[in-house]
């Protein structure tokens, strides 16, 4: 007779994570972007892993080494993001939205370099137009998934944070500031939709992304 052993712990997921910032181009050499390192998401990316989950990371574009374990989607612009979320989400279990993707992209990225200077002007104009809203678009197809948003904002910024995780469909929304971009340590408050509020003060990221890994869907508390 063949007995079998059970595999020890909480039953594994498909997690899918994103991490960095996005860039768009101008022109082939310039380009809006953010300073986020991504350290954020690829911390929530090997926490998963090491909890047993199966992992898929899209990244903008960062030097951070890949964790064990996890699959890296490599990506740009925030359109390539969400063409690479699109192809994911359908069959994953949690997504943790940890990028800081740009909100506007030049309305024209030019073939050749930008050479406004040359023609004498102190000022030039360049035309954005929004880009498409990444978590907004995957939350109205949430079902059943959990899904963890984050809002930097500066000042006090709880209020926004909170309509965020309503307007797009959230469980939980990480509150932190402009001090954890390209850092090794956070101070986070996690809002829940069920009204749950746990601050997490001067920790570092790595710590950070292991409490949100554990978080439980609200439906199951």
């Amino acid at each position: 007779m063949t007995t079998r052993t059970k595999r020890s712990g909480p039953a594994p997921r498909r997690v899918l994570v994103t991490a960095g910032p996005t860039r768009e181009y101008v022109d082939p050499v310039r380009y809006l972007s953010n300073e986020s390192s991504g350290l954020m998401g690829f911390e929530i990316a090997r926490a998963a892993a090491e909890r047993g989950d199966e992992v898929v990371l899209v990244a903008g574009p960062v030097h951070q080494p890949t964790p064990a374990g996890v699959t890296r989607v490599d990506v740009v612009s925030a359109r390539d993001m969400l063409a690479a979320l699109q192809e994911h989400f359908p069959t994953c279990d949690v997504l943790f939205m940890a990028a800081a993707v740009a909100d506007w992209r030049p309305k024209r990225r030019l073939a050749g370099k930008w050479r406004k200077k040359d023609g004498g002007t102190e000022t030039a104009t360049l035309e954005l137009v929004k880009n498409p809203d990444l978590l907004a678009t995957l939350g109205r197809r949430k079902g059943e998934r959990l899904v963890v948003g984050f809002a930097l904002e500066t000042g006090n910024g709880r209020r926004r944070a909170l309509a965020k995780m309503r307007r797009k469909n959230t469980d939980y929304v990480v509150l932190n500031d402009a001090s954890a971009l390209g850092a090794t340590r956070t101070t986070v408050t996690v809002l829940g939709r069920d009204g749950s509020e746990r601050a997490i003060a001067g920790r570092t990221k790595a710590y950070v992304a292991a409490q949100l890994v554990a978080l439980e869907h609200p439906a199951a508390r």
